[in-house]
């Protein structure tokens, strides 16, 4: 299929028509969680925003290697340079090793992004597995001539990279503002800028995490690992770099600072990033009490939540949205995905059903286009869920009876729906979802049975009671000349 892809360029601060560095084949690379505590619902969004990416790109035809990192090693509890490893107070806090706390939260976020329905990615690097090649990029950074070793510890030396290049390109600050708005902090004497960051600490007596270095004992800085494992597994220049718009700043610009400094030119083509994930409009976190687990979510085991979410509503919910809005959680706006939702999977579950006609009366053709020219937009699934809608509405006018379909059009309506439902947006049926609308549709069969009597008997009194209690119970009803469809409003 013709190339109409664009994609939001962090970098350039604009849309950009995706053209691959070297097709067919892509390089995707998203940084995945540090692993010190349960998923949550802000794990989810770039997970589900990049599995759409992923899932998008081999629809088109592309070879994609999609590389996800895992953090386990030099993500300090301040994301600064100072404080305790993450892992290694979990660690500390459970009397485990570290490496059994890594084990066990990515266990449980690999079954999370199971049970979201995401692909797993190609490549799945750990920052502890590749220790020696973050040595090897700090060598290499040092002989350029932008890095310098305090006191054991090797930090990265932004003004004299900015007076070659430019530090702050991609999240559009200043070194100047930088300088002026950094404070000092104790302990970080010894570097020659406070805006400096680390590329290896020297490890102090009471750190678990430590390997042997030319520069001592020590463990890599968090940015690091990134440049490493991306360029390790994608080449010196690839294709896509995503994550969440937190990591922008300084996550990402010491990446690209990093790639540069060691081998002159960058290594990225597109930045992408997804927005934040808020709680009635507040920031999540513990602080605050909204926070909430992916667990917490499926299982309705949260004080701010009013009941138990499915992982497919979870996915429809964040998908509603586009991945560069901020995505407000509330229990109405899940509750009105959860409706949403099912309707989607009734109307596909409805397609089976529909005969066709000598006539048509629908513009099936007309409609994949506008679903493909949303998706193409820089993946604006919320347009795209517009128009899929409208696609369910042909659906149930069809089996109404008000609307015609020949067989061509009803294959191509098949198709549309398997390929954006299923394999772009990667929703699915549910089990338990699929259970309870049998045993919906088994009372709505009894209710509808007494309104036929009752309807036989003229008995217009209690046949409109039916439809009005249904209906207020967010059932729509359609009589047809072959009886009734039914669907939740």
């Amino acid at each position: 299929m013709e190339n109409k892809l664009t994609i939001y360029n962090t970098l350039s601060r604009k849309k950009e028509l995706f053209e691959p560095i070297n097709p067919p084949f892509v390089g995707l690379y998203v940084c995945g969680p540090t692993v010190y505590g349960d998923a949550h619902l802000g794990h989810a969004r770039p997970a589900i925003t990049f599995d759409l990416l992923f899932r998008y790109l081999k629809f088109m035809g592309y070879r994609v290697r999609y590389v996800r990192n895992i953090t386990d090693v030099g993500h300090l509890v301040n994301d600064a340079d100072e404080g305790e490893d993450k892992i290694a107070k979990k660690a500390k806090l459970e009397q485990l090793e570290p490496m059994e706390v890594v084990q066990f939260y990515s266990n449980r976020y690999h079954k999370n992004m199971e049970q979201l329905n995401t692909l797993p990615p190609s490549i799945e690097p750990h920052a502890s597995g590749h220790i020696i090649e973050q040595q090897e990029l700090i060598k290499q950074i040092i002989e350029n001539g932008f890095a310098y070793e305090s006191e054991g510890n090797i930090y990265f030396d932004v003004e004299r990279y900015n007076q070659k290049y430019h530090y702050g390109k991609l999240s559009g600050r200043k070194i100047d503002e930088l300088f002026a708005n950094t404070r000092e902090l104790s302990g970080q004497q010894e570097k020659r800028n406070p805006f400096d960051f680390a590329l290896w600490k020297k490890a102090s007596p009471e750190h678990i995490m430590r390997w042997p270095s030319p520069w001592g004992v020590g463990f890599p800085g968090w940015h690091l690992e990134c440049s490493c494992m991306s360029q390790k597994y994608l080449g010196e220049t690839f294709d896509i770099h995503g994550g969440g718009l937190d990591l922008q700043f300084p996550h990402h610009e010491c990446e690209i600072a990093q790639n540069v400094a060691a081998q002159g030119h960058e290594a990225v083509k597109y930045w992408m990033h997804n927005n934040m994930v808020t709680i009635n409009g507040q920031k999540m976190g513990k602080s605050l009490g909204n926070f909430i687990t992916l667990d917490q979510l499926f299982t309705g085991d949260n004080n701010v939540l009013e009941q138990a979410y499915s992982p497919m509503t979870v996915r429809f919910f964040i998908l509603q949205a586009h991945y560069r809005s901020p995505l407000d959680f509330s229990n109405e706006a899940l509750k009105a995905a959860e409706k949403g939702y099912e309707r989607m999977m009734a109307a596909v579950s409805q397609l089976n059903r529909l005969k066709v006609s000598n006539e048509n009366t629908v513009d099936i053709a007309a409609l994949q286009e506008n679903c493909f020219e949303a998706i193409n937009d820089d993946l604006n699934t919320p347009i795209l869920i517009a128009h899929l809608f409208e696609g369910v509405r042909i659906i149930n006018s069809i089996a109404a009876g008000t609307e015609k379909i020949n067989a061509e059009n009803l294959d191509m309506l098949k198709k549309l729906f398997h390929n954006f439902v299923f394999d772009i947006l990667g929703l699915k049926g549910e089990e338990d979802s699929s259970a309870s609308n049998q045993a919906l549709g088994k009372v709505i069969d009894a209710m509808m049975n007494i309104r036929k009597t009752a309807r036989a008997n003229k008995d217009w009194a209690t046949s409109d009671s039916i439809r009005d209690e249904l209906k207020n119970a967010g059932i729509q009803i359609k009589d047809t000349k072959d009886g009734y469809e039914w669907s939740l409003e």
